[in-house]
């Protein structure tokens, strides 16, 4: 796999995986609903906080 194509799905799950535990929990809705990625957040844990920034931010590309 090419280094562009594994930024690109990284900068996807990313993408995915904020917008999951960004959202706001529905009144009357089990808070704890949400689905959860372990490899990504660990993977997310040991990139530089400069490079996870970036990431989130689209920048770099």
């Amino acid at each position: 796999m090419k280094a562009r194509e594994k930024k690109r799905r990284l900068t996807e799950a990313a993408a995915h995986y904020l917008r999951q535990i960004g959202r706001k929990a529905q009144k009357g809705v089990e808070p704890n609903d949400r689905g959860y990625d372990r490899k990504l957040d660990e993977k997310l844990k040991r990139m530089r906080p400069e490079d996870v920034d970036a990431l989130f931010r689209g920048e770099g590309e």
